[in-house]
Order: C-alpha cells, then sequence, then structure tokens
C-alpha cells in the first residue's frame, strides 16, 4: 500500500505562484506518518513549494486542513477523486466544519489521529474507508512513536525542529478555534519520550508548536528541568501570565529558552474583555511588569496582536504600533480580528448580521488574505485592512530593524542570536509583502 500525504498551501498571488520562504516542517503530517505501520509506502509532498504529482499512482491521500488552506485542499482533493484515488481529510477545520469537507472527501477524520489512524490504514487496505473516523483529543504520539523526519530532506524548510509536549490551553479566548477543539482541556505528553524525540534528529534549535505551553505550569517546569542538561535553544507558544512565576522563569532561561510567541493582543482593556483575555487582564497597566520580566530574562519576545474589536479604531491600531516599537519587541504579529467557524465571536457576529463574503470569508472568491471578514464598529472593514497592513510595513521597516535591533538584554545578547534577529525579520518582511492580499487556492 503507498499512502500519500499533502500540505496544502494558502493560495496564488494575484499574477504568479507563491511559494512560501518561511515554511516550516508540517509536524503532524511526520507524526500522522509516523503512528502508519512500517510496511506502507509514503510519500509527502509540500504544495507551499513544489508541484503535486496528481498521475502519480498511490492507493489513499491524506490531506491536512487548515480554515485558510480549505479552499486549495478541496481543489487537490477534488483532482484526486476525478482519478478515482480516495481522499481522506484531517486537521483542525475538519472538526469545525465535517459536513463541508465531506463534500470533497471519501472519508474524513475528526480529532486527533492517535486515536484511530490505524483503523483508517486497515480499512484503507481492503478498499473499505468509512465516511467519518473519529479520534478523541489526548496526548500526543501516545503510543511513543516518532516523527517521520526522512519525510523533509530536500524541502528547503527552515533550520528548526518542531516538536509537540502539549495540545491545548485551559482558557477561553472568544477567537480561539483550539480553545473549541480541546474544550479547555491541556493534554501532556511523558517527558522521557519528548527528549528521546530531541536525541533522534540532529538539530539543536526546537519549536515546541504547543498551544500555550505555560497552561500548565507545573508541567512547564518539568520539561524545563529535563532540557537543561540537553543543551539545546527552543522558543515556543506561551500565555503572559507565566511572568508571574519567577521561578519557572528562570528555569525556562536556564533550559534554553530564547523566547515564545506571546498573546498581548491589545493595549486596550475594554478589547481584552471582549476577547475574554483572562490571563492579560490582571492589574493591566499596558504589561510593563510583564514586559521588563520578558527582558530581564533576555527573551525574545514574539508579540501578537489582534486588532478590530469593537473599541478598536485607526487611531489605536496606529498606538499599538508605537506600542511595539518602543518595548522593541524582536518580531511582532498584527493580525485581523478572524471570525473562525464554531467560535464565540463567529456566532456573535454572525447574530449580528456583521459577517461578510457570505459568512464563509475562507471559500469566497472575492476574499483575500489579510483582509477584514465582518464589519467592525469604529471603521469600515477595507479601514482595518489597511491599517493593520499598515501596522506590519511601519514595525518591519529598515529603520524599525535596526532601533529594535539594538536592545542589548534580548537580540544583542549572543552572536546566535543576533543571527537569528537578521535572517528571520528581513524573510518576514518579506512575506509581508508577498502574502497580502493573495487569492486563497490555485484556480
Amino acid at each position: 500500500m503507498k499512502l500519500t500525504l499533502i500540505k496544502p498551501t494558502i493560495g496564488r498571488r494575484e499574477h504568479s505562484l507563491y511559494v512560501d520562504e518561511g515554511r516550516m516542517e508540517p509536524l503532524m503530517l511526520g507524526v500522522l506518518a509516523g503512528l502508519t505501520p512500517p510496511d506502507v509506502e509514503i510519500v509527502l509532498y509540500d504544495d507551499r513549494m513544489e508541484r503535486i504529482p496528481y498521475d502519480e499512482a498511490t492507493d489513499l491521500v491524506a490531506i491536512t486542513v487548515e480554515t485558510y488552506t480549505a479552499r486549495r485542499a478541496y481543489e487537490i482533493a477534488d483532482e484526486y477523486r476525478q482519478r478515482g484515488v480516495p481522499v481522506i481529510m484531517g486537521g483542525m477545520h475538519v472538526a469545525l466544519l465535517p459536513e463541508e469537507v465531506a463534500h470533497h472527501a471519501d472519508s474524513i477524520f475528526i480529532g486527533d489521529a492517535e486515536g484511530a489512524w490505524g483503523e483508517v490504514i486497515h480499512d484503507a487496505r481492503r478498499g473499505r474507508l468509512k465516511p467519518r473516523y473519529v479520534g478523541a483529543p489526548g496526548i500526543g504520539q501516545c503510543d511513543g512513536s516518532l516523527p517521520r523526519r526522512d519525510l523533509y530532506r530536500g524541502k528547503g524548510y527552515l533550520p528548526i525542529s518542531l516538536m509537540q509536549y502539549s495540545r491545548g490551553c485551559r482558557f477561553a479566548c472568544s477567537f480561539c478555534a483550539v480553545s473549541q477543539y480541546f474544550e479547555r482541556k491541556h493534554y501532556l505528553r511523558r517527558i522521557d519520550d519528548v527528549l528521546r524525540e530531541i536525541e533522534s534528529q540532529e538539530r539543536r534549535f526546537l519549536f515546541f508548536i504547543d498551544d500555550n505551553i505555560a497552561s500548565n505550569r507545573k508541567a512547564l517546569s518539568e520539561l524545563c528541568s529535563a532540557l537543561i542538561p540537553m543543551k539545546v535553544s527552543w522558543i515556543s507558544q506561551a500565555s503572559l501570565d507565566v511572568t508571574r512565576d519567577a521561578k519557572l522563569m528562570d528555569l525556562m532561561q536556564r533550559s534554553g529558552c530564547w523566547g515564545n510567541v506571546m498573546g498581548f493582543e491589545s493595549i486596550t482593556p475594554d478589547s481584552l474583555r471582549d476577547a475574554r483575555k483572562s490571563p492579560n487582564m490582571a492589574e493591566f497597566a499596558r504589561f510593563s511588569r510583564e514586559i521588563a520580566v520578558l527582558r530581564d530574562h533576555g527573551m525574545q519576545t514574539w508579540a501578537a496582536f489582534t486588532l478590530g474589536y469593537d473599541h478598536d479604531t485607526v487611531d489605536s491600531i496606529d498606538a499599538t504600533v508605537d506600542f511595539a516599537l518602543a518595548n522593541k519587541f524582536t518580531f511582532a504579529a498584527f493580525n485581523i480580528l478572524m471570525p473562525y467557524p464554531g467560535t464565540p465571536l463567529y456566532r456573535q457576529l454572525d447574530e449580528q448580521n456583521r459577517l461578510l463574503y457570505g459568512k464563509k470569508w475562507w471559500l469566497h472568491p472575492e476574499y483575500r488574505f489579510n483582509q477584514a471578514a465582518f464589519l467592525p464598529t469604529r471603521m469600515t472593514a477595507e479601514q482595518l485592512t489597511d491599517a493593520c497592513h499598515a501596522a506590519r510595513t511601519r514595525f518591519n521597516s529598515l529603520p524599525s530593524l535596526v532601533r529594535r535591533f539594538s536592545d542589548i538584554k534580548t537580540n544583542l545578547r549572543s552572536l546566535s542570536r543576533m543571527m537569528s534577529f537578521w535572517r528571520y525579520t528581513l524573510l518576514f518582511r518579506k512575506e509581508v509583502y508577498k502574502k497580502h492580499r493573495m487569492r486563497f487556492g490555485l484556480k
């Protein structure tokens, strides 16, 4: 039996194909391959940088689907099914909208693969795929399997190894699909399995793609203690409340943590309340204490802001950029608030008749990447789109890069951090312009 794994791209620019230069390893497809019996031949095609050979013989195609890649994923699935090749689709978007996805697949997989992937392979061998498989959300790689990283070779991924310690998050932010999917639960792998995975691969720079690695502080402390003798450098995603634990911050620093993607979301208290961003609201003082703690521990912070709440204006978005520049964040994302299907935010905007693009922006032929998909209250959708693009442009300007680079506590802390700063800031700067208003899908 031969299995073909597919990672779809977002889409294309108006007059040319888009090649994602900032692409990272598709970890979940590597994990899926690791869960597959060794007698199954497996190939991986990454639509972000290579053409998919639709006419190459295969017995089953598995496509991972995110909301941003749904349109393209359906195009790929339709091509294979026209050739009589069975297609199964899984991923977060499938869990959110299974009936939609089912129109483009012979089978769908809802939930985490660890629970039922073996059944899929068993049925596929006999040509008897069920229309639907369900794997309960839970611990990643719970059988001790390792990702098939050999499938990544030669595909030009960034030199950083992705892996996962935990899944889920205990918070309930209104815009977050993760909270809906995991129902605010947090699942942990065995630390011994994580360490074995680190030892099984060559890189010493790791990205734990956990939804919130600080959701369980005791577990994070145990992981950090185990990482200290491993002599690795790592980054992840964490909530700001981790800065309130001085002992844990010290442990993170000693374990090789360079920094984290951190959801600041907004500098407006009313917007934080709208987002139900509880870890950011305690004793709110524009994050001055939290940022000081991060800098004192040398953290190269990627500050993530979500813009477009009912209290936001064009001026408040400009002020958010001022805030990010003043604090010399290593990276910052100025994201438009997106109504992901199945979230409280989506339901609220739907009830208020404020959703645009036929309520399905991810499929609408007129929608473009980084456009507002709803009607804001204090500006137009186009003003929100333009203000967020202006924020990205200003933050990633060359004068801004030079000013941010000059932070002695973070970016100038070592030669390796200085080199990392320039490698990734220049890369992400390029991506800002390449992706803006990009079409979804290729057709």
